[in-house]
C-alpha cells in the first residue's frame, strides 16, 4: 500500500533534502527512522528537493508498506524518535500510483527578510540593514509571471531536460519589521528562487533597472543575475496535488 507522510523540518543542520554520500540529509532521517520503527527498509520519494539549509513548513513524501493500522500512534512514535528539527504532521494512505513529486501540481515558497537585527531569527531569516524599495521590486517580480525560461536563475549545473516553469504568484509583503517574498510555481529549478531573491534586492537598491531585469530573464545567462540570498531565509511552505489524491 502506499503512504503520503507530511513533515516539517528546520533545515539548519541538514545538506538537503536529498540523501548526500557522506553528509546528513532530512530523507535519510526520515528513512532511518520509518525503517526502524516498521521493522523493514523503507525508501521515500519527497515533493522536490530543497538545498542545504533551506526550512520547510510543509513537505510531502510517499513510501510503500503494508498495511499500517494506527496512524496516530505511528505519528506519535515518529516524532518521539525523530531529531526535534523535523516533525510529522500526519500521514495518509493514497492511491498505489499517486507520486509525491510527479503528481504534484504546485509548490509554494516564501523568503524572509529582517529588516533589524534580531538574535532569535538570525538563523531563519536574512537580515540587512537598509530597506530597499519594494513598490520596484513588486513591478518586477510580475515580470516573472509572463516568463517560461527561467535559466537565468538556475544553478549553472544541473541535468533538468527543460527551464521552463509556471510561475503564478510571486509578490513582496511588508509586515512588522520584515519582508515576506511569496513565489508559487508549477516547479522551480535548483537555486531558483534564492536567485530570484537576489536579483530582486539589486532592483530595490537601485543596482539593477527593470529593463536590466527583463534582459537577465531573456539572457538564460546565470551569470547576468545577481548573487543568490542565503538559505536560512527560505521555506517550502506547500505542496499542491489535485482532487484524485486526497489528503484530508
Amino acid at each position: 500500500m502506499r503512504y503520503f507522510i507530511e513533515i516539517a523540518y528546520n533545515g539548519k543542520n541538514y545538506f538537503g533534502w536529498q540523501r548526500q554520500p557522506e553528509q546528513i540529509s532530512v530523507q535519510q532521517v526520515l528513512e532511518e527512522t520509518l525503517s526502524t520503527l516498521l521493522r523493514e527498509e523503507i525508501k521515500v520519494m519527497g515533493a522536490g528537493r530543497t538545498d542545504s539549509g533551506v526550512h520547510a513548513k510543509q513537505l510531502f513524501a510517499h513510501f510503500d508498506f503494508e498495511a499500517i493500522e494506527n496512524f496516530e500512534e505511528l505519528i506519535f512514535r515518529m516524532n518521539s524518535f525523530l531529531p526535534k528539527d523535523i516533525s510529522v504532521k500526519n500521514i495518509f494512505e493514497v492511491k498505489e500510483d499517486a507520486h509525491a513529486r510527479f503528481d504534484a501540481v504546485e509548490r509554494e515558497y516564501e523568503y524572509i527578510i529582517s529588516l533589524k537585527k534580531d538574535p532569535f531569527s538570525q538563523d531563519f531569516a536574512f537580515q540587512i540593514n537598509n530597506e530597499p524599495d519594494v513598490a520596484l521590486m513588486n513591478q518586477a517580480a510580475k515580470l516573472l509571471l509572463h516568463h517560461k525560461d527561467f535559466q537565468s536563475f538556475s544553478r549553472s549545473k544541473t541535468d533538468v531536460k527543460t527551464y521552463n516553469c509556471t510561475i503564478v504568484k510571486a509578490h513582496w509583503e511588508a509586515e512588522n519589521n520584515s519582508l515576506i517574498f511569496t513565489i508559487a510555481a508549477d516547479r522551480f529549478l535548483r537555486n531558483m528562487v534564492r536567485a530570484i531573491v537576489g536579483t530582486l534586492l539589486d532592483v530595490g537598491y537601485g543596482k539593477t533597472s527593470l529593463e536590466d531585469f527583463k534582459a537577465i530573464l531573456n539572457s538564460k545567462s546565470r551569470e547576468e543575475a545577481g548573487a543568490s540570498a542565503p538559505a536560512y531565509g527560505l521555506y517550502l511552505t506547500k505542496v499542491a496535488y489535485p482532487d484524485s489524491i486526497d489528503l484530508k
